[in-house]
Parts: C-alpha cells; sequence; structure tokens
C-alpha cells in the first residue's frame, strides 16, 4: 500500500495550489460579491489542460487519471469554491456524457472545445419534481420524423448560461418501455438552439461566482441523431454519472475543509487574548485537532473512491460514503473556523464567512446526505 504520489501527479498538484494562490484567491472575494462569472480564470485553466484532466489525449484531453482530477479540484476548493465547481460540475456532469456515452461523431465535434475550456458543458437532470427523486422525469422528448421535440424544465443546472456554455446533456422521457415504466434516454442541446431558453441566475447564499440557473424547452427540436448512447438507458447512464460527480463533489468537501482549517490555524497564531496567542489555549487545539483528523480520514476517503475509478473497480459505495463524509466535514470546519474567527468570522473581508456560506450545498447538491445513506445502505446489501 502507497501513500506516496507519483512525481506527474505530485507536480499537478503543486501546480494548481500556485495558481489557486495567486490567481484565484486574490479575486475570490470580489468575484463573490459581484456574482462574477470567472471567465479569465477559467480560460487560463483551459489552456493549461485542466479543463479535461481525466480524458483521454486523442479526444482533446490531458490524458490523467481521476486522482489527479481530484487533487485539482481539491487545491481550487481550498481557496473558492465558485471557480471549483465550474471545472467540477464542467468535467463530471458535463464532458464525462460524452467522453462515456457519445459516438465518434459527437466526441470528435465537442471534446476538443470542451477539454480546452473553449466552451462548458452541464447536465440537465434535476427538475421541479426530480431532485431526490431522479427518476421522476417530467420533461418528454416525443420522436418524429428524425426529430426529437422536447418540452420540459430543468432547475439548478450549473454553467448552461454563460458566454462560453456549449450544450446540455438532459434526461426526457423518450417513450414507454416493454415493462409499462418511462422510457428514459439522453439528449443533446446545444446552446443557441430554438426553444431551449436559460432562465435567470438563481439568488443564492453561496458558490455566487458560479452559474446556476433553471433551463426550460418548449418545443425544442433536436436531430435524432444527438441521443447520446444507447436509448432507454437514460437512467443507467446518468446514475453511473453521478457516481462520478460524487469523488469530484467529495473532494470539493475536502478542499474546502482544508481551507478553513489553513485559516482557522493562521488566525489563532495571529490574534493574541489574555496575554498570548489564540493558538496557546487548549479549546482552540481542540478544534484544530479535531478538524485535522477528520480532514486526514475524508481526505483518504476520497482518494481511494479516484483510485477505485482509475482501477476500473465498483467505486459506487466509496464514493458515496466520501461524499457523504466530506459534506459534512465542510460544514462542521467551516462552522469551526468561524467560531475561532469570533466576530471577525462574521465579516465577508475573511474568507471562512465565504467558505461557511459555499459549505451548505455539498449536503445537498449531487445527492443529499439521505440520499447518499440509501445508496450506501443499498451497497451493503441492506
Amino acid at each position: 500500500m502507497h501513500f506516496d504520489l507519483d512525481d506527474d501527479t505530485e507536480l499537478l498538484r503543486r501546480t494548481v495550489r500556485d495558481f489557486a494562490d495567486s490567481e484565484v484567491a486574490p479575486q475570490a472575494e470580489e468575484l463573490d460579491r459581484t456574482k462574477a462569472f470567472p471567465y479569465e480564470l477559467v480560460a487560463k485553466m483551459g489552456e493549461l489542460g485542466w479543463m479535461g484532466i481525466p480524458f483521454a489525449e486523442d479526444v482533446g484531453g490531458a490524458g490523467g487519471t481521476s486522482l489527479q482530477y481530484a487533487l485539482a479540484v481539491e487545491e481550487l476548493a481550498r481557496v473558492d469554491s465558485s471557480v471549483a465547481i465550474t471545472m467540477c460540475a464542467h468535467t463530471s456532469l458535463g464532458t464525462q456524457p460524452i467522453n462515456l456515452f457519445g459516438n465518434a461523431r459527437q466526441k470528435e465535434e465537442l471534446m476538443p472545445d470542451l477539454c480546452a475550456g473553449r466552451k462548458l458543458g452541464s447536465f440537465g437532470l434535476t427538475e421541479p419534481e426530480a431532485g431526490s427523486d431522479a427518476g421522476n422525469v417530467h420533461t418528454r422528448a416525443n420522436e418524429r420524423g428524425g426529430v426529437f421535440t422536447i418540452n420540459g424544465a430543468k432547475q439548478f443546472i450549473t454553467n448552461a448560461g454563460t458566454d462560453i456554455s456549449g450544450h446540455v446533456a438532459i434526461t426526457a422521457v423518450t417513450g414507454t418501455g416493454p415493462d409499462g415504466k418511462k422510457e428514459v434516454s439522453n439528449l443533446i442541446v446545444p446552446y443557441g438552439t430554438p426553444g431551449y431558453e436559460q432562465g435567470q441566475p438563481y439568488r443564492k447564499m453561496g458558490w455566487n461566482a458560479s452559474d446556476t440557473r433553471p433551463l426550460t424547452f418548449t418545443d425544442c427540436e433536436v436531430p435524432t441523431e444527438n441521443l447520446l448512447g444507447v436509448r432507454g438507458q437514460g437512467f443507467k447512464q446518468f446514475l453511473h454519472i453521478l457516481d462520478i460527480g460524487r469523488i469530484g463533489v467529495a473532494a470539493m468537501g475536502v478542499g474546502l475543509a482544508q481551507g478553513a482549517l489553513d485559516q482557522a490555524l493562521a488566525y489563532a497564531k495571529e490574534r493574541r487574548a489574555f496575554g498570548k496567542s489564540l493558538s496557546k489555549f487548549q479549546t482552540i487545539q481542540a478544534k484544530l485537532a479535531d478538524m485535522s483528523v477528520e480532514l486526514e480520514a475524508a481526505r483518504l476517503l476520497t482518494y481511494k473512491a479516484a483510485w477505485e475509478k482509475d482501477q476500473g473497480r465498483n467505486f459506487t459505495l466509496t464514493a458515496a460514503q466520501a461524499k457523504l463524509k466530506t459534506g459534512r466535514l465542510a460544514v462542521k470546519a467551516s462552522e469551526e473556523a468561524v467560531q475561532i474567527h469570533g466576530g471577525y468570522g462574521y465579516i465577508e473581508e475573511y474568507p471562512v464567512c465565504r467558505f461557511y456560506r459555499d459549505a451548505k450545498i455539498l449536503t445537498i447538491g449531487e445527492g443529499t446526505d439521505e440520499v447518499q445513506q440509501m445508496v450506501i445502505a443499498r451497497a451493503l446489501g441492506a
């Protein structure tokens, strides 16, 4: 059993960390306050090859591993979750469906721009009545004359409304199966298709610099060639995509918790009370120690999930465990960081305030904690 990263992976980790510290951190507060999408940062990450880390070089990717991708997400989330989720959702949800289920033509047309960050991909699963109950899809796509006509709505969709958004891969009911149940398929809908409209961005608690909005489809027509993978396999496909996505979101939880610990430790060393620094008080030391222990456990669980995927093993259980563990840790660690900062932790100039707001969604998005518990229990055979 080896815990050391190979040279290429360690170099990537250090490079992303340097970028996060020098390029992302100085802009993070302003991007959050102004709710401005980080176009410049996304372009730079695309040029560096980070928008396509886990994809093969022959489709335009960097040829990296899932572990390398998770490390990059972690290092970005250590300083800013909005930038991290932009890359994370684009890679895990927007690009993976094309990579895994796209045919040769779809990959040739879409993957190079996606991997280079020239275009952003998004994934349309959640609906007003199909959130945790993801199979309760109401969006319909009726086929006639070589065309799918789509009617329906999606919500809480990331990366679909930017100037560089390229496509959304959506789940839709395309008929009725032999068993009488809904036939669910995935379809590629390019940005700008008539009848496909992006709503106004949501006013959110956190992730303010990321793009999140509702989508509507009104008699939106796409050719049958835009079917993604095998017709009727949409449910199975998006469950696999969600498994992959949980590795990225777990890495975000690890990164945010690490950032919270870094900020709390630095403040505790600097701040003085009763004639000594806060870091000398046992109560503060206990908080920092507990954060460190939980963080290391969460990090190893997340890395294991990524490693299992890279080894071609079943990673459903570990990814769900990692996502559940890291989301809860991110909330707890950011709360403790705010507490250690005292009144200053409630002031927006301090990163821990933003971290606290950003953390909660990690227990909701990519499957709520309750859904993760269901997935874990099912995997255990309960």
